[in-house]
């Protein structure tokens, strides 16, 4: 088998055997395309053909065209499961990249906003009209349940149990968890669902929570351009959904919630994924040393 083909059998393995996210697949699709076209312009077609050197040449080439390092290191990572799953269905006899080491990636702080800016942003005069309850609630379970854009996208209705406080949510690897979702989150919600969300329903009458203006479920794009819409209103250019998922962990760990509350509410597999919120408001913990430590 080539190459060519191998590639598109990790792709089918990776969504139907591993259930890995449609967007997992396609950016490991576009990093293989352009490894397998690379190794055929190096004349390179069958799978025992590549060698460690080879790779690693790829792989410096990617970040000689200035690629991001996460890009590159997506990419290498991409390329060591493709080989692997190649020598384990027995499509290859050898394994280039078992000695290739992943390039490090620097450890990027999250964009958080203040508490003072996210009130500035939820607080300020959404329109009455069903679009305006829509975005107001979009606002608002985004800081106030700490959710991925992909995740609010797709909520459904049934998963949503604003009588016991809480919202059902599939995150990454479709793992399920349960978020709390009161006070403003709830109240916004409540209103959208009970005034706004049936004017927006079509035909086919979509389960999602928030609708777009056809009736269908709203898009990952469509939620950036939101909140991107509502935070240059109160001065905010830039925001991206994101932004309010970090700002959430961060409020709550600034407010005192213990870190494995914050990793079960963020959907978090590792507590070292969510420790990078304990690094971002030195002050923050200046002041609390400051005022708990007996000899400050």
């Amino acid at each position: 088998m080539d190459l060519a083909r191998a590639r598109e059998e990790y792709l089918s393995y990776l969504a139907v055997e591993r259930g890995c996210s449609a967007n997992t697949v396609a950016a490991y699709g576009r990093d293989l395309e352009r490894y397998v076209s690379w190794l055929g312009e190096c004349g390179v077609t069958s799978p025992d053909e590549v060698s460690l050197e080879l790779v690693e040449e790829h792989v410096r080439e990617l970040s000689a065209r200035g690629l991001a390092a996460s890009s590159v290191e997506r990419a290498a990572s991409a390329v060591k499961g493709f080989h692997r799953f190649m020598l384990t269905d027995e499509i290859a006899t050898t394994l280039p990249t078992a000695d290739l080491p992943l390039p490090a990636k620097p450890r990027r702080l999250p964009d958080v906003i203040s508490q003072a800016d996210a009130a500035r942003l939820l607080d300020q005069p959404f329109p009455e009209t069903p679009t305006g309850l829509r975005d107001h609630a979009v606002l608002e379970v985004l800081y106030g349940c700490g959710l991925r854009a992909s995740e609010l996208c797709g909520l459904d209705e049934r998963a949503v149990l604003l009588d016991e406080g809480v919202v059902r949510v599939f995150g990454k690897g479709s793992k399920e968890r349960v978020v709390p979702i009161l006070g403003a989150a709830s109240a916004a919600l409540e209103r959208y669902l009970e005034r706004g969300r049936e004017a927006l329903v079509g035909r086919t009458r979509c389960p999602a929570v928030f609708l777009n203006a056809r009736g269908g479920r709203l898009s990952r794009q469509s939620v950036h351009a939101i909140v991107e819409k509502y935070g240059r209103v109160v001065g905010l250019k830039g925001l991206h959904p994101h932004t309010l998922r970090h700002s959430f962990a961060t409020h709550l760990l600034e407010g005192g919630a213990d870190l494995r509350v914050v990793q079960e509410l963020l959907g978090h597999a590792n507590v070292a994924t969510t420790q990078l919120y304990t690094h971002l408001d030195r002050s923050h913990i200046r002041r609390v040393y400051l005022s708990a430590h007996p000899r400050a």
